[in-house]
C-alpha cells in the first residue's frame, strides 16, 4: 500500500474516534442527564481536565486533518509533506496520551458522588472496579459509578486506538519521507 493511501486510511479512521472522545467528555459533565451537578460543581475532577475534548479531540483532529491532506497529494504527497506529517502525528500521540492518562485516573479515582449528605470520592482508596457491591455507597447522581466506568472506559479505548494510529502514521511518514513518493506513471 502506498504511504498516501495509508495516510488517508489513518485519517478517516481517526475522525470518528475524535468525535467519540469529544462526545464522551461532554456527556461526563452531565451525570444522570442533569445540568445541576455541573452548575453546583459536583463533577468528577478528571472530567474537568477535558482529556477527551482537548487531548483525544482537538489535539488529534488537527493532525488527522493534516494527515488527510498529505494523503490527498498525488499518490503519496511529497517528502516535505510526509516529514511534516510525522510532527503532526506526534502531536496526535501527545493528545491521545493525555486523554489516556486522564481516563486512567478517572477510572482509578472513581466518581465524585454523594455519600449520605457529603460529596466525596469514596472509591479513591478501594478496588471498586472489581467489586460492584461497593457501588451502593453513591446515592446521587443515580448510577454514577456505571456512568463513569462506561464513559472513562470508552475514552480509554478510544485513546489507545488513537495512539496506535498516530504511531503508525509516524512510521508511515518516515517511510514516505525517506523513500520518496510512489508516483505511478500510467499510460499517456
Amino acid at each position: 500500500m502506498c504511504t498516501g493511501k495509508c495516510s488517508r486510511c489513518i485519517s478517516v479512521t481517526l475522525y470518528p474516534l475524535v468525535l467519540i472522545s469529544i462526545i464522551c467528555n461532554i456527556v461526563l459533565f452531565f451525570p444522570d442527564g442533569d445540568i445541576q451537578y455541573a452548575k453546583d460543581g459536583h463533577i468528577t475532577e478528571e472530567v474537568k481536565y477535558m482529556g477527551g475534548l482537548v487531548g483525544g479531540g482537538i489535539l488529534v483532529l488537527i493532525p488527522a486533518l493534516y494527515i488527510h491532506l498529505t494523503g490527498q497529494q498525488g499518490c503519496c504527497g511529497n517528502r516535505c509533506g510526509m516529514f511534516l506529517s510525522i510532527a503532526f502525528a506526534a502531536v496526535g500521540v501527545a493528545g491521545a496520551l493525555y486523554s489516556f492518562i486522564v481516563a486512567v485516573h478517572g477510572l482509578i479515582n472513581g466518581p465524585l458522588c454523594k455519600v449520605l449528605l457529603v460529596w466525596t470520592t469514596p472509591f479513591s482508596d478501594t478496588k471498586y472496579l472489581s467489586d460492584s457491591s461497593l457501588w451502593w455507597k453513591c446515592t446521587a447522581p443515580k448510577n454514577i459509578v456505571q456512568f463513569n466506568i462506561g464513559l472513562f472506559g470508552t475514552l480509554l479505548a478510544t485513546s489507545c486506538l488513537q495512539l496506535i494510529l498516530c504511531g503508525i502514521q509516524m512510521i508511515n511518514g518516515l517511510i514516505g519521507c525517506v523513500c520518496g513518493t510512489c508516483n505511478e506513471k500510467g499510460p499517456l
